[in-house]
């Protein structure tokens, strides 16, 4: 691939973007990065982007941005299990790819990258992982998060099927490791189990998986994926309490020992969300977060592996990147 090839980027300053952004640049091309005006932009800081300030749901301005791009990565979103406003959540989802896939395709790029979430797929009621062939309907989608790349990934699917876009949809599982500057939900776990601040939990699964090797699996996506297939980016599974207990090695604590049933927790989770509305601060916990521990979240990256060449790291060197990351960029003060 020439180094003139312009990849289009958005979400270039968040956790999984600042990480495709470098294997972009990694590989070759020109990257033209759409980044809000009010983004902290330490994870780009020194990374050669041709940085353009706005908004994925300004349309004339997206579509101007795209021109000339040869590639488009979609990977801003709004990720976040509580807002103020929740709908807040769903509309940046939903209308920024609208606004992202209708300039791609008016400025007929090669191809599309789009990041969905493994937030679209259903779940099995018995802790086996899901796959690709498990799509997760608007009615079942716990919080609005949830809903909302659901119905952008059903998006993506319409035009592809009615008017070509030549879009392959990626699904990553809980990306975790440095620069998570905000940070994720999931780093906020990290953090806080690393401080000793999470003495009980409730038992669910995670699939964890290092952000470059999601970043990798854009990359892989882009040179070998099917158009209008969808492949899950994830990991390892993992139990919470085996995360927890290698946070603790690694902090050199002692691990929680103690498992919660789920209804003792939702009453704090409703204090906190009532606080979080008068702080405008996430909350910790949340209600859609506990409803959403009731299952295993626990993935396949099979067809990935097979069909693109992915490959994830051992969830054990994922977190110790995050951790000793945390830990240098001082947020375990």
């Amino acid at each position: 691939m020439a180094a003139k090839d312009i990849a289009f980027l958005t979400g270039a300053s968040g956790f999984v973007g600042s990480a495709v952004a470098r294997r972009l640049i990694d590989e070759g091309f020109s990257v033209r990065a759409l980044v809000r005006k009010s983004s902290n932009r330490a994870n780009v800081a020194g990374v050669d982007l041709d940085i353009i300030e706005g908004d994925i749901r300004d349309a004339q301005l997206v579509e101007k941005a795209v021109q000339g791009a040869r590639y488009v990565f979609h990977v801003a979103a709004d990720y976040r299990l509580w807002a103020p406003d929740p709908q807040e959540i769903v509309r940046t989802n939903t209308e920024g790819t609208r606004a992202v896939m209708d300039a791609a395709l008016k400025a007929g790029v090669e191809r599309v990258v789009y990041t969905s979430s493994v937030a679209t797929l259903r779940l099995s009621d018995d802790g086996t992982p899901s796959d690709e062939t498990m799509p997760l309907s608007e009615e079942a989608a716990i919080g609005a998060y949830k809903k909302s790349k659901v119905l952008a990934e059903r998006l993506v699917e319409r035009l592809v099927a009615n008017e070509n876009l030549p879009a392959v949809i990626v699904n990553p599982s809980t990306p975790i490791g440095p620069r998570d500057v905000r940070p994720t939900p999931t780093g906020r776990i990290v953090v806080e189990a690393a401080m000793g601040r999470m003495p009980a939990y409730v038992e669910t699964g995670l699939n964890l998986v290092h952000v470059d090797d999601v970043a990798n699996g854009h990359v892989a996506a882009l040179k070998r994926g099917r158009i209008g297939e969808r492949y899950i980016l994830g990991g390892q599974d993992m139990t919470l309490g085996q995360m927890l207990a290698e946070i603790a090695r690694l902090a050199g604590r002692r691990p929680p020992t103690i498992k919660l049933p789920r209804s003792l927790i939702y009453p704090f989770a409703y204090g906190a969300e009532a606080v979080a509305r008068l702080t405008g601060r996430e909350p910790f916990a949340t209600v859609d977060g506990l409803r959403m521990a009731k299952y295993k979240m626990f993935f396949s990256s099979a067809k990935a592996e097979r069909e693109l060449g992915y490959h994830a790291r051992p969830a054990v060197e994922a977190l110790d990147e995050a951790y000793r990351w945390f830990k240098s960029a001082g947020y375990l003060t």
